[in-house]
């Protein structure tokens, strides 16, 4: 069952919150030791105890009395949070994030922690703390990330909605690699924590992840809306209302390879064509577009305002050298980096990034939605770090491989990841659907209606769970 279909059987009397939670614990206990997506899992007596509660309590709102887990690199009060850190690891959160909170007052049963890389850098979940998570279509690949517990949670029933974080590519690359949808909301829809620097770190937002388009909605309604400790955020249209409106007749334009700058490994290209082929069976028009910038400039843009920001949020750890060592090499060498940059270099960064931003404006004038691969290989080998090539094209740096997201991350646009298929491998595949700022709910529009058509997630279940 979907998160609104369990839901609606929750608030009938035909589903209660304590045969739901029998029933995840069951699925955890039967999947997760291969796929390792669930950390931190919480006393299964308490967490019964608390569905019982919630079977006599009045509704709090659409999730109460759901089981749902919350990546770990946000704060949910009780559990650890150790954001694949050994310096972190065991460390009981106080309080909720914003974010969390939300989610629990809609009624949410938090039971754990989804799986992420170290600090969340890198679109592979790994960490020395809870280990490498595998992706359920084949357990010796990657799950992507860094919401890759999250993603292969959702491939496998363990959960019906999720929680993740994108600044590059973390919500759309595990997504694409699970077959499931993962959403990056348009910048500043989700509210940050308020805390620390509030202004200068334009990069990462949370967003939903689920297995239908409708769930996604829902959850991102949840999420969303401004705090008034957070000063960039902003008050967005509920997305659930209109869902099942199918649009017609939408102008999409195919960015392909950006004129050669992306290298994809073989079949990438084909299922992501085939998917907007059927897009154009749905009625919508698509058009195969030329590079619209320069992506080299593009990529210094992006290399320069991550490092600015994890050295603005990592820093301090590196400066302590007892702990210095506890970082993982990307992670220093992305600090080292945002500490030797000037404040010019980081304004010539941001201005390549206005610039981006306003060629953009312009093709929307003429687009509705623009198209890229989610990643630009199927999932690697999980006892890899990273990929060192693609195609043949050597890779310069630890994410240089997701190259691909960054068009969207770099200026905060709406990007929906949805299935697009599978290689002859037997590997999923996603297609990122942009659209202009603000347009979330037009993109989960048109995400549903590929849904309505496609189901590619109950089509095609993960292999591990074959043995069920």
């Amino acid at each position: 069952m979907d998160a609104r279909a369990q839901s609606a059987a929750l608030e009938n009397g035909d589903l209660s919150s304590l045969e739901l939670m029998d029933t995840t614990l069951a699925r955890i206990a039967a999947v997760n030791g291969d796929v390792n997506a669930i950390v931190s899992l919480r006393d299964e007596d308490a967490l019964r105890s608390e569905a019982r509660a919630a079977d006599a309590a009045p509704r709090k709102g659409w999730l109460h009395g759901m089981p749902i887990a919350i990546k770990d690199l946000a704060n949910a009060k009780g559990l650890p949070t150790s954001m694949g850190s050994p310096m972190f690891a065991g460390q009981v959160a106080g309080a909720d994030d914003l974010m969390v909170a939300r989610l629990r007052a809609a009624g949410a049963i938090i039971i754990g922690k989804t799986n992420t890389p170290e600090f969340g850098l890198g679109s592979h979940t790994f960490n020395p703390v809870h280990g490498a998570t595998r992706n359920p279509y084949d357990l010796g690949k990657s799950s992507g990330g860094s919401s890759g517990g999250a993603a292969a949670a959702l491939a496998c029933g363990m959960l019906s909605v999720a929680d993740g974080s994108d600044m590059m590519g973390s919500l759309r690359n595990p997504a694409g690699w699970n077959n499931v949808y993962g959403m990056r909301p348009t910048w500043g829809t989700v509210p940050n924590e308020p805390e620390g620097e509030m202004f200068l770190h334009q990069l990462a937002t949370s967003g939903p992840m689920a297995r239908t388009p409708s769930d996604l909605a829902a959850l991102l309604d949840t999420m969303t809306g401004a705090d008034p400790r957070e000063p960039l955020g902003r008050d967005a249209p509920d997305t659930l209302t209109e869902i099942d409106a199918a649009p017609a007749g939408l102008r999409i334009g195919w960015l392909g390879d950006w004129d050669g700058a992306f290298p994809y490994e073989d079949g990438i290209a084909a299922v992501c064509e085939a998917a907007l082929q059927q897009m154009e069976g749905l009625g919508h028009h698509v058009e195969a577009l030329a590079a619209p910038f320069d992506a080299d400039a593009m990529w210094q843009s992006w290399v320069d305002l991550r490092s600015f920001s994890v050295a603005g949020g990592l820093g301090a750890i590196y400066a302590q050298e007892d702990k210095r060592d506890f970082l993982k090499p990307a992670a220093q060498w992305e600090i080292v980096r945002g500490l030797e940059m000037s404040a010019m270099e980081v304004h010539r960064a941001s201005m390549i990034r206005s610039d981006w931003f306003r060629t953009a404006a312009q093709l929307f004038e003429k687009m509705d939605v623009l198209a890229l691969p989610s990643a630009q290989l199927w999932p690697f080998d999980v006892d890899w770090t990273y990929p060192e090539n693609i195609a043949g094209q050597s890779m310069d740096t630890y994410h240089r491989w997701m190259q691909v997201v960054v068009p969207a991350g770099l200026i905060g646009l709406p990007v929906v990841n949805v299935p697009a298929g599978f290689g002859e491998n037997g590997l999923p595949a996603g297609i990122q659907l942009i659209g202009r700022r603000g347009s979330d709910e037009a993109l989960l529009r048109l995400a549903q209606q590929w849904h309505d058509a496609t189901d590619w997630p109950r089509a095609r279940p993960p292999a591990v769970l074959d043995a069920l």
